[in-house]
């Protein structure tokens, strides 16, 4: 197992979003915090908990304890029709069956959560269900073609699979542009997509692609990780002609991303 990634929105939009990553054995606190006694995930909310909860890896899933004494709280599925696990106050160790998952907290004015992507589940050799010749033969990259992340991957390699020309991967806008027409997606965010970005390159795909800084000097983009994720995605044929029918219809005229440009010729030598 690679562990699992949690993805925390900031609270206001001048402030970054926080990614953490824990292996198996390690765990994360959640909760408003205190200096003394400070968490790995902050929510800074006066109705959340100094120390309101506690996520923790094991080989092969994520554990929920709830510390508070008085609230319940939610683990929802995204990517499911409404499923959810109420996690009661002073539970210990709930452990949390869904690969991505929202944590949601309830406060005074709404509610406050954060997203984890958990590790892959394992099943069984469809050849040798009783395991019968040694250990388990697992999956070099175990997709589910119904979650979120999987059409996000799909958006990516549309252009390419469209069109064999040199043509750029979508921007983090232009997949949300492209996705947010279906019925589930109608609220994604370019921060929700760029957190499945994130998953697909280092929990699914298992790639480190290197980050562009951007001309302006306004921050890093993803350019190289979602060119690494388009690679193996089509080099492998994780990603097929037939996957396109998973996104939603375009809209009439919608171009594809424009070609990267080409680069400069060098200068010739000598006199004319």
């Amino acid at each position: 197992m690679s562990g699992i990634l949690i993805h925390l929105p900031s609270a206001h939009r001048t402030e970054p979003t926080t990614t953490r990553r824990l292996g198996p054995g390690e765990t994360a606190r959640f909760g408003r915090g205190t200096k003394a006694h400070p968490v790995e995930l902050l929510l800074p909310d006066p109705a959340v908990s100094r120390l309101a909860g506690e996520i923790r890896v094991t080989e092969d899933h994520w554990q929920l304890t709830n510390f508070s004494t008085t609230h319940s709280y939610l683990v929802e599925n995204p990517e499911g029709a409404g499923e959810y696990l109420r996690v009661p106050p002073r539970r210990s160790g709930a452990p949390i069956p869904f690969e991505f998952a929202r944590v949601v907290l309830p406060t005074r004015g709404s509610t406050v959560s954060f997203q984890v992507f958990a590790p892959d589940h394992v099943y069984l050799d469809a050849d040798d269900p009783g395991g019968a010749w040694g250990t388990r033969t697992l999956n070099a990259y175990s997709l589910d073609e119904t979650a979120t992340y999987f059409l996000v991957l799909v958006a990516l390699c549309e252009p390419r699979l469209r069109d064999e020309s040199a043509v750029s991967v979508p921007s983090t806008p232009q997949v949300v542009e492209r996705i947010r027409t279906h019925p589930a997606l109608t609220r994604l965010t370019a921060r929700a997509v760029s957190a499945h970005i994130d998953y697909l390159a280092e929990q699914k795909l298992r790639v480190r692609g290197p980050q562009d800084v951007d001309a302006s000097g306004s921050g890093t983009r993803r350019t190289g990780k979602r060119e690494a994720v388009v690679g193996v995605a089509l080099r492998f044929g994780l990603v097929r002609e037939e996957h396109l029918a998973l996104l939603p219809s375009r809209a009439p005229g919608l171009p594809l991303p424009a070609p990267a440009p080409a680069p400069a010729p060098a200068p010739s030598g000598g006199n004319r």
